[in-house]
């Protein structure tokens, strides 16, 4: 090695006598006026030139011979690894050094061959094996960097990750033709991931081999093999990528394949996207950007330009399929997931402008950027189907027992899931014409009542105004509805369930922040209303039958008359335990407080008429007694018809 090493200085020590002569005859261009001085140097310079030019030709075929013999050293180096068929890397350190300087060298000898005036073709061949050694020292290198990067992968694990959970079933989360029922609430609730899971830097390499990379990749880039280099890199690293997205559970798919899907399993891929999603751009990608500045930070834009190209088609994977979701149907039960996606994507906004800063990310970025608006417009778009869902959901018959409609269910159920998402909402609907205010006078907020919905600017939030709309929708069709009923009782009955239950709704769930305190005493006073507007409905005819008319003499009142009254009582009385034993009051409070109010009205009536006409009427035409009547009370509204069978019924 000791005549190798010697080369290179005696290279660039004849590169600079060569400098110098040029320096001189530019000065002698320049000055022809020469001391004395000057004259005698050039004068012992012309000598020695003089003298050396006897032995010039020896000199430089004793060159040759030297650079002939250093580049037969490198060459028996490299080519020795050629027929090996174990990995330079497994070898050991001293090897891996022993190897990278021979390469070194032969960089170093193209060097300086390329520097020299070649004019005879030896020189030429020489430069021409050392360039053959170094491209197969290349292809070595690449295969190496290729073999530690797939050898020394780290395991990819999302822990904390159930991936396989209860999603996998596909719980459809309704639809608008049944309107579903409570169980849309869990079934569509929306997923989260713990920040802690997210964020964390990992090794996807070995540390201990990190070195022998830059080392290589180095190596590479020094002998212009960069592109080979970073090529080998993104086939090894992208590979990686897609196995990540594998072990999270991301399918590939055609737009055309997620457009077909059955909402079910669509459901089902969305939820897995969005936990997926926050796990690959905060973990993976970061982790992978972190690989790559280890590895080629010496080496200018090339970390940037690697980790773009190896990630570049994973994220594309991801976003193509946030967008075939945006562009399908908009149907009301898919606004949660468009939701959930959407606001996975804002948040990874500063994450993904940080990972593809520059051009060379500029296409991740443009899409992700143009994918999220797309989410955004399938959030509006889809609030104004579900309105206008709402708005023409019609039926044909009256819902059975004046209960709580499945419509009534459906939206308040859905109104609460919506709360989770205010922020995101109230700033996709703040500038948004589509969004149409369709409020009545009686259901704005107050300032004072209802600050805890007003944005910051002091007005009520988009969100507040939406939500009002829609409420104030599905009450007109409730009104609608209970024209469908023939009695005016069972109308009222029917509303009263239906109003009461929205306003429980809103009372005992986060939905009183965005209501406020004055809708839901408006509503309160509505279904109390309504539940008087039932009792005068139903009872005012019956009670009238025992209205006191004793004030005249007894003789204007003949007994006849005073037994067909109450005959008369008791048949409709029993007509109204037939039938409104069959309706329902779902609400137990609400069911106890309508039967105790009627019962007061009821038994205070019958007791004080039998009590004052039993002289007039006869015991035997007493078929129940107060206590009997006020249990009898008790079987209304239970949603199972029954019957008054009375052995003494005359």
């Amino acid at each position: 090695m000791g005549d190798c090493e010697s080369m290179a200085p005696q290279l660039e020590g004849e590169e600079n006598l060569i400098a110098a002569a040029k320096h001189i005859v530019r000065a002698l261009g320049s000055n022809k006026n020469l001391t004395k001085d000057v004259k005698k140097i050039l004068a012992d310079l012309g000598s020695q030139l003089s003298t050396m030019a006897t032995i010039d030709d020896e000199g430089v075929e004793g060159l040759k011979s030297g650079i002939e013999e250093h580049l037969s050293v490198v060459e028996e180096k490299i080519m020795s690894w050629e027929t090996d068929e174990s990995m330079i890397w497994d070898s050991g350190p001293d090897e891996a050094f022993e190897y990278l300087s021979a390469v070194d060298e032969a960089r170093k000898l193209i060097q300086g061959l390329e520097n020299r005036c070649l004019n005879g073709e030896d020189e030429k061949e020489l430069l021409r094996r050392a360039h053959d050694v170094l491209q197969l020292a290349m292809q070595r290198l690449e295969e190496e960097f290729k073999y530690l990067l797939v050898q020394h992968r780290q395991p990819f694990e999302p822990e904390h990750m159930s991936f396989r959970s209860s999603e996998d079933d596909g719980v459809d989360v309704g639809s608008m033709v049944s309107f579903g029922d409570e169980s849309f609430e869990e079934s569509a609730r929306r997923d989260s991931v713990s920040r802690t899971s997210e964020e964390c830097i990992i090794d996807l390499v070995h540390p201990d081999v990190i070195h022998d990379l830059k080392c290589i990749a180095n190596s590479m880039f020094m002998s212009n093999y960069d592109h080979e280099c970073r090529q080998a890199y993104v086939i090894v690293r992208k590979d990686a990528l897609d196995e990540c997205l594998f072990d999270l559970e991301i399918e590939k798919f055609s737009i055309e394949d997620v457009l077909k899907m059955e909402w079910g399993t669509l459901n089902s891929k969305i939820k897995r996207w969005v936990r997926a999603m926050k796990v690959f751009v905060r973990r993976y990608l970061a982790s992978e950007k972190w690989l790559c500045d280890q590895i080629f930070s010496e080496l200018g834009s090339a970390n940037f330009v690697c980790f773009v190209e190896a990630a570049k088609a994973p994220m594309l994977q991801l976003l193509n399929f946030a967008e075939a979701i945006s562009i399908g149907p908009h149907q009301p039960e898919k606004l949660v997931r468009f939701l959930d996606m959407y606001e996975v994507l804002a948040d990874l906004l500063l994450d993904i402008d940080a990972l593809f800063p520059d051009e060379a990310g500029s296409s991740v970025k443009v899409e992700y950027h143009e994918v999220l608006k797309r989410l955004a417009d399938s959030v509006r778009a889809t609030l104004v189907e579900f309105k206008n869902a709402v708005a023409t959901n019609t039926s044909t018959n009256p819902f059975a027992g004046g209960g709580i409609h499945h419509l009534t269910r459906y939206v308040m159920n859905y109104l609460r899931l919506l709360v989770d998402y205010k922020d995101t909402l109230n700033l996709l609907l703040k500038n948004d014409g589509s969004v149409p205010v369709l409020l009545s006078p009686d259901s704005s907020p107050s300032t004072e009542d209802e600050s805890t919905s007003n944005d910051f600017s002091g007005g009520v939030s988009a969100m507040t105004l939406h939500l009002q709309s829609l409420t104030s929708i599905l009450e007109a069709n409730l009104h609608e509805k209970s024209k469908l009923y023939r009695d005016a009782s069972l109308q009222h009955f029917f509303l009263m369930n239906n109003i009461h239950y929205m306003a429980q709704k809103v009372k005992n769930s986060e939905l009183r922040v965005i209501f406020g305190d004055k809708w839901i005493r408006k509503h309160n006073w509505k279904f109390q209303q309504h539940a008087m507007d039932y009792e005068r409905a139903t009872w005012s005819t019956i009670l009238s039958f025992l209205k006191d008319e004793s004030n005249s003499s007894n003789s204007s009142i003949s007994r006849t008359l005073l037994k067909e009254r109450l005959r008369s009582f008791y048949v409709a009385f029993e007509e109204v335990y037939r039938m409104q034993t069959a309706w329902l009051i779902p609400d137990v409070q609400l069911r106890e407080d309508l039967r105790i109010s009627t019962s007061l009205k009821v038994i205070q009536a019958y007791r004080t008429f039998v009590g004052r006409q039993m002289y007039h009427i006869g015991e035997k035409h007493i078929r129940y007694n107060a206590d009997e009547m006020q249990d009898y009370l008790l079987d209304l509204f239970e949603g199972s018809q029954k019957s008054l069978h009375n052995p003494h019924r005359r």
